[in-house]
């Protein structure tokens, strides 16, 4: 991320007017326009861009088929490299915890609930899904969890915006549930659909679930400062820079079955991150998970120590599984 603890504080920049670049989806759409009125209260003017990702053109082959690391993020990455757009905003679980050279991560903004949600036919809830219940999903992450916890379940690949797969459960009658990020539900006042949002015992999201991220050129401080001005949050960077550390560690883009959830303790006087992780195997059937609390005060000391239990689960059991992922052939993609 830039370090702009000096450039803060600067006068505001000199900056005609930001062009924001966004997937088209109703969610994405929901959170640019969310970052561009928080601009417009820090004094920004902005123009909305819109750009077709991978992710939003190939919508009839399961993610982990495709290829590539980048899928939802690939094309807005050109767009600020080529100087077409100044701002990419993102769900932060979308992007790879490695930018491509020239890009930086420059803002973290306010988290909403990073739970996954149940939603289900007539209002299931996790506890009266029956056995053998159909769940859809396109995330083996999401999967492997609910096969750990429900083997019986029949999990069925899902593709598609918020507002698809809502209505292919809804035009599905053999289906029972399928499982979404309650933040973009909540974030497009679908909120009422949840049936339940599952405790981390049973799911742990994908790390940076619920964060809206802006990335800009490295270079390009105006852009970077702007955006850090207006929706910077340092207990979520804290957070999710933990939950970021222990996936890179693994080595697994979100798309391999890693789960991670921090929380931040400022109670004792000094910040203290509570960083827990998960590894499922693709069946479910074998797991390794850790919890570490430890004091950090800046991004780079949650990143390590996110590293730190990634160590410690892949001598638990972590390792052989991901080994065991590497032979089944999966590529790892960025979830939706």
């Amino acid at each position: 991320m830039i370090d702009l603890a000096h450039s803060e504080r600067a006068e505001l920049p000199d900056v005609s007017v930001l062009r924001i670049g966004t997937r088209g989806s109703a969610l994405a759409l929901w959170q640019t326009e969310r970052v561009r009125a928080q601009l417009a209260q820090h004094g920004y003017d902005t123009e909305r861009i819109e750009i077709r990702t991978t992710g939003d053109i190939v919508q009839d082959v399961p993610l982990a088929r495709v290829g590539g690391r980048a899928f939802f993020t690939k094309q807005l990455d050109d767009a600020i490299l080529e100087g077409r757009i100044d701002v990419a905003v993102h769900s932060l679980k979308d992007l790879p915890t490695e930018l491509p050279d020239g890009l930086a991560l420059a803002a973290v903004g306010a988290r909403e609930d990073p739970r996954d949600a149940l939603v289900a036919r007539g209002g299931a809830t996790w506890a009266t899904l029956p056995r053998t219940a159909i769940v859809g999903t396109s995330s083996l992450r999401r999967r492997a969890q609910l096969l750990r916890a429900r083997p019986d379940l029949r999990v069925i690949d899902l593709r598609g915006n918020v507002d698809t797969r809502l209505a292919k459960l809804d035009r599905n009658p053999e289906w029972w549930a399928i499982l979404l990020a309650a933040a973009g539900l909540v974030r497009l006042g679908l909120a009422a659909r949840i049936s339940e949002r599952l405790p981390f015992d049973i799911m742990l999201p994908a790390p940076g679930q619920g964060a809206l991220a802006a990335t800009v050129r490295s270079d390009d401080a105006v852009a970077a400062e702007a955006v850090r001005r207006a929706l910077h949050s340092r207990a979520t960077e804290l957070a999710v820079s933990a939950e970021r550390g222990f996936l890179r560690r693994l080595e697994g883009g979100c798309q391999v079955p890693v789960g991670a959830h921090a929380e931040i303790d400022e109670t004792t006087g000094r910040t203290l991150v509570r960083l827990r992780g998960r590894v499922v195997s693709l069946s479910g059937e074998a797991s390794a998970e850790g919890v570490l609390v430890e004091p950090a005060a800046t991004a780079d000391e949650a990143d390590a120590l996110g590293v730190a239990l990634a160590e410690q689960v892949l001598g638990s059991g972590a390792a052989a599984i991901l080994r065991s992922i590497q032979l089944a052939d999966v590529e790892p993609v960025s979830e939706p």
